[in-house]
């Protein structure tokens, strides 16, 4: 687990590969039910995830949109259970303490968001789509809504995709571009390329959140993360990592 200082009564963090109970091909510590996974053994690894963050942790289905789930408390079924998901969105706010908010990630960007003092956090899905349609400022606004104040908010850009081994045809690259210009960027081998955690940053930056971290680990690159990507040169599937973060309750 990597951990993060997004502000007092904060917790927040990267889950790694390692720690956890599922088999290869998802080894260790999967997190997302879609990846074909034993679901008791995500669940299980949920479980972990949760205990570490100090509080149970909700997920969305995420759909490389903009829409933004807002939770007032962590969501159970009938039976009293945590959900697997609390339906399709890319970005969640969370205003109670003990509500664990997470989102999943092989490759795309994981965004942390809080505001400590008015207790307020968010987590963002910024994929390629997302990030140039403004998952981002859609979740600084439902932050705003929930209370926060940007000036205050305290952000941490997760491991992902870099900038210099992100390949995608010119074409695409140029769409992106046009939305984000700072996505815009070469591989280190010469071909066209998107640095998606540039493009997050500069969203993060331009409207007024002046705290950033970006975690410079590349998921292409750095094995202690699941890569969608990488295990598709294997072929093989793999896992998902999280971005987690909650309001403690201490």
């Amino acid at each position: 687990m990597l951990e993060l200082d997004l502000g007092c009564g904060v917790r927040a963090g990267f889950t790694t590969r390692a720690g956890g109970g599922s088999s290869a091909p998802w080894e260790s510590l999967n997190l997302g039910l879609n990846v074909s996974d034993d679901a008791s053994r995500v669940r299980g690894n949920r479980a972990r995830a949760a205990a570490w963050l100090g509080a149970p942790v909700a997920f969305a289905t995420q759909v490389h949109g903009t829409a933004v789930a807002r939770l007032d408390a962590p969501p159970r079924d009938a039976a009293g259970d945590l959900v697997d998901s609390v339906g399709e969105a890319d970005a969640i706010v969370a205003t109670a303490r003990g509500t664990g908010i997470g989102v999943l990630v092989a490759d795309c960007v994981p965004v942390l968001l809080a505001d400590a003092e008015a207790g307020v956090v968010g987590v963002a899905h910024a994929g390629r789509r997302g990030l140039a349609h403004g998952v981002v400022p859609a979740v600084l606004e439902a932050m705003r809504t929930a209370g926060a104040r940007v000036e205050r908010v305290r952000a941490a850009v997760g491991p992902s995709a870099c900038g210099r081994c992100y390949e995608v045809p010119a074409t695409m690259r140029d769409e992106v571009a046009l939305a984000r210009p700072t996505t815009w960027s070469t591989t280190s081998w010469g071909t066209p390329a998107l640095d998606l955690p540039a493009g997050v940053t500069a969203d993060l930056l331009g409207a007024g959140v002046a705290d950033v971290v970006r975690v410079d680990a590349c998921t292409l690159e750095d094995e202690r993360f699941f890569s969608h990507r990488r295990a598709a040169r294997a072929g093989t599937t793999t896992g998902r990592f999280a971005g987690l973060v909650a309001l403690s309750n201490g």
